[in-house]
C-alpha cells in the first residue's frame, strides 16, 4: 500500500520544488535587475572593476557622500556582486567579476528571459485585456498592441469549432456579430497563424 501511495506523493514533492527553485530563480534575476538598474550603482561597479577601493575613494570618484555609497555597496553585496577585506583600519571593496559573469550567463538565455516571465498571470492579463476592449458580445476597437489584438482574435476564434471550414461569407457573418470590419479580423487571424484559407475557404488551425 506505501508503494501505491508513493507516486502521486513524488509527483506533488517534485512540482513543489520545481516552483519553489523557478519562483526563487525569479527573485535572483528580479534582484540583480534592481541592483545595476540605478545609475550610481552603475558607476561604483565600473569603479570596482578596475580595482580595489575604498569607500572614502568611491566617494570622491563617483560624486557621492559616503554614507551614500555604503548604501549602494550593500544592495550589491546583497546579491554578491562586491567583496570587502580589511586591511588595518581601512575597509577595501572589489568587484566580484565572477559572479557578474555568472549572473550575467544565467539571465541573458532563453531560460533566464523565461524565468522572469513566468510568473505572470496569463488569464489575469487576458481578463483585463477584455474587459477594456469588449461589451459582452461586442468588440469595441481592435487593439493596436499585437499581444492585445492577440486576446481579441482567440476570444473570437471560440465561435469558430475546429475541423470545419468556413465559406468566406459565413466568416463575415461570425465576424460582424462583433465588429464592423470583418476584413481586417479576417487577415488577422490567418496573419497570426489562427486560421487558415484557400479560396475563399476558412479553417482553423
Amino acid at each position: 500500500m506505501a508503494g501505491l501511495g508513493s507516486g502521486p506523493e513524488s509527483k506533488s514533492e517534485t512540482g513543489s520544488e520545481s516552483g519553489s527553485k523557478s519562483g526563487s530563480e525569479f527573485q535572483l534575476l528580479l534582484s540583480f535587475f534592481k541592483v545595476l538598474g540605478n545609475e550610481s550603482r552603475l558607476k561604483i561597479v565600473g569603479v570596482l572593476a578596475q580595482g580595489e577601493t575604498s569607500v572614502s575613494d568611491l566617494a570622491t570618484l563617483v560624486g557621492l557622500k559616503e554614507p551614500t555609497v555604503s548604501h549602494h555597496l550593500t544592495k550589491l553585496a546583497q546579491v554578491g556582486l562586491v567583496g570587502k577585506r580589511v586591511d588595518g583600519n581601512t575597509h577595501l571593496y572589489s568587484l566580484e567579476s565572477q559572479r557578474l559573469e555568472d549572473l550575467s550567463k544565467r539571465i541573458y538565455t532563453a531560460e533566464g528571459i523565461e524565468a522572469i516571465a513566468s510568473p505572470v498571470d496569463e488569464s489575469t492579463y487576458e481578463r483585463k485585456v477584455l474587459q477594456a476592449f469588449t461589451e459582452g458580445p461586442k468588440l469595441l476597437q481592435i487593439p493596436a498592441s499585437r499581444k492585445k489584438r492577440r486576446v481579441v482574435l482567440e476570444w473570437l476564434l471560440a465561435d469558430f469549432a475546429r475541423d470545419r471550414e468556413y465559406p468566406e461569407k459565413e466568416v463575415n457573418e461570425l465576424l460582424l456579430k462583433h465588429h464592423w470590419d470583418s476584413a481586417t479580423l479576417r487577415r488577422e487571424f490567418i496573419m497570426n497563424k489562427l486560421m487558415a484559407r484557400d479560396h475563399g475557404v476558412y479553417w482553423r488551425l
